[in-house]
């Protein structure tokens, strides 16, 4: 008779996003952390399941779906199932550009937040990680993350409301999404560049024109790419020359704004007499 092997399954990677030192998805029934630290800062939410934990010899536990775990540099911790069916997680290591390492102190006195919308907010930054090309987006996603972190940690003050500067900023930044459609750029970039805060310049630009700059810029890619395809280009080269990651990076938002695949969008044109073969494309979609 053989052992049966603990179910544990287990996913990292270091994503192309200033301030994220890994991602780490895993599901552990048995496991056990011994006690240890981290250089960076462990921010975790759960699936499902529970999870026990010392942090600097106080113990804390987390259930569910409800809570999220910020975990602080350099301080002892450890961790352990609670329960037979162990538990899902997802974990961001985040250096100390993204927290100060002089949060610490706090995080120690309340490392577990009954906080909805943070725990929202991780779970879609996960998402957006979890797709190649999309940095703009988890960059974006980050700095929302790091203000409301910042706000359970220190006497941060909330963000001020987009004021008389909101078109002018959301304009600048929209410019410079469009000169830079191709090579794209990063949100610090363009923060620095404006002179902006970067949660402040989202909500400029989303006040103004109704949809955050990520969800613009794919939809300007989106927008090119369908006149490239409609030349004849193919869809890799397409997807080089509008900024997207690769093929199935252009392939999934295409998909999803349009409704058809890049490949079927260019081979269903037009006939010159205006009419279409049988059950083609003739027309624009959205």
């Amino acid at each position: 008779m053989t052992d049966r092997l603990p179910r544990t399954t287990v996913s990292a990677w270091r994503p192309a996003v200033p301030g994220i030192a890994e991602v780490f998805h895993a599901h552990f029934t048995e496991h056990a952390y011994p006690a240890h630290t981290h250089d960076t800062w462990a921010l975790m939410i759960l699936n499902d399941g529970a999870v026990d934990f010392a942090l600097d010899r106080q113990r804390h536990d987390a259930t569910g779906t409800g809570t999220v775990v910020l975990l602080p540099p350099g301080v002892s911790h450890d961790g352990r199932t609670v329960t037979a069916n162990g538990f899902h997680k997802r974990v961001l290591y985040l250096d100390t550009s993204v927290l100060p390492e002089e949060l610490t102190g706090r995080a120690v006195d309340g490392p577990v937040f009954g906080d909805e919308l943070l725990r929202h907010r991780i779970h879609q930054l996960h998402t957006s990680l979890g797709q190649a090309g999309d940095g703009f987006e988890a960059e974006s996603r980050l700095a929302f993350i790091r203000e409301r972190l910042h706000g359970h940690l220190d006497a941060f003050r909330p963000p001020r409301p987009p004021g008389r500067e909101a078109n002018r900023l959301a304009a600048a930044l929209r410019d410079l999404l469009d000169s830079r459609l191709a090579s794209g750029m990063s949100l610090e970039e363009a923060a620095a560049l404006l002179h902006a805060h970067p949660t402040h310049l989202i909500r400029c630009f989303k006040q103004t024109y109704g949809l955050p700059p990520h969800t613009y810029l794919t939809g300007k890619r989106i927008g090119r790419a369908r006149g490239l395809l409609l030349d004849g280009r193919r869809p890799a080269e397409v997807a080089a020359a509008v900024g997207f990651h690769d093929q199935a990076h252009l392939h999934r938002h295409f998909t999803r704004h349009v409704g058809t695949t890049p490949a079927r969008y260019a081979g269903r044109t037009v006939r010159p007499s205006g009419r279409s073969p049988q059950g083609a494309y003739s027309g624009r979609q959205g």
